[in-house]
């Protein structure tokens, strides 16, 4: 199925009168993909994975996904992206195998820059437009690494099952697993993911930290959709230099809090995040009263 634009509707001329040009215009960016279905509202960008019959990483998903990542990256009218799968088994199998079976059997020269697949699943980790994972199949080897690239996953309990089985095949997670893993859920148990090659069922992983959170299936989805929202809410500048904040986090601790304070002045700099300071202490922030309650306060700031 292809790319979705406005109601589901390709030609221009048969747009319903009531759709939002904003809304249309910003569908008709992603266009012509053979594995992904894509719709914007909203500043959020819904991606579900449809490539039966597994969701394999293949040559084509591979395409489609590369492809999305520059697209959306450059998209200014998307903040969130939130990916799911069209499959309830399978959100991503895997890599391809035949595929890793044509890499040549002569070990090239050490790299010094990305490949192909470290550049597609890193460009989510940079970019500033926040990602989130919806899952509720299988998530394995190329499936899971991509997870890890993105800024959370959410698992459905009984469902969501994440792995890395490479090293039982004679390889390693070659896919930025073994570097994800280790800052995610520590060296220990990043370990116990890679040498035993056993499946991680939703509730192991959220203990684990492999997920943020392990929800029932049927609390899945509206959980992820409010979150999504209210993440789009809120300014897109304050998310970019958040998010370039934490990814920060990697570096030393010195040159991480001087990166923090030097993004936090950017911050303070922008008249919307002027406009929002006052409105919340218009709105009654920092009286005992709307304090107990701030999370409708932030709402309320957030709605302008």
């Amino acid at each position: 199925m292809k790319g979705v634009n406005c109601a589901g509707i390709v030609s221009n001329a048969q747009r319903p009168p009531g759709c939002l040009q904003a809304w249309y215009t910003a569908s008709m960016r992603y266009q012509d993909y053979s594995c992904l279905r894509i719709g914007v509202e909203g500043g959020i960008a819904r991606v579900t994975i449809d490539h039966p019959p597994i969701n394999l990483f293949d040559l084509a998903l591979l395409g489609d996904m590369a492809r999305f990542g520059e697209e959306v990256e450059s998209d200014p009218d998307v903040r969130v992206v939130v990916f799911d799968s069209a499959n309830p088994d399978f959100f991503i199998a895997h890599a391809d195998v035949e595929l890793i079976q044509q890499l040549p059997e002569t070990v090239p020269p050490k790299a010094q820059t990305l490949g192909f697949f470290h550049a597609i699943v890193d460009r989510f980790r940079t970019m500033s437009t926040i990602s989130i994972a919806q899952i509720e199949g299988r998530a394995r080897g190329g499936g899971s690494e991509f997870l890890l690239s993105l800024d959370m996953r959410f698992g459905a309990l009984g469902r969501a099952v994440l792995s890395q089985p490479e090293v039982a095949l004679g390889i390693i997670p070659g896919g930025s697993g073994t570097q994800r893993l280790p800052r995610l859920i520590g060296r220990g148990r990043a370990l116990e993911v890679v040498l035993g090659c056993e499946d991680f069922p939703a509730d192991l992983a959220e203990r684990y930290g492999y997920l943020n959170r392990a929800l029932p299936p049927d609390e899945l989805a509206p959980f992820v959709d409010r979150l999504a929202r209210r993440i789009a809410s809120f300014p897109g500048e304050a998310l970019r230099f958040a998010k370039a904040s934490v990814n920060a986090a990697e570096l030393p601790t010195f040159e991480g809090l001087l990166e923090e304070a030097h993004l936090f002045n950017r911050a303070v700099a922008t008249p919307e995040a002027r406009r929002r300071m006052q409105r919340f202490l218009e709105l009654g922030g920092q009286t005992p009263e709307r304090e107990r309650e701030i999370a409708s306060l932030i709402d309320e700031v957030a709605k302008g």
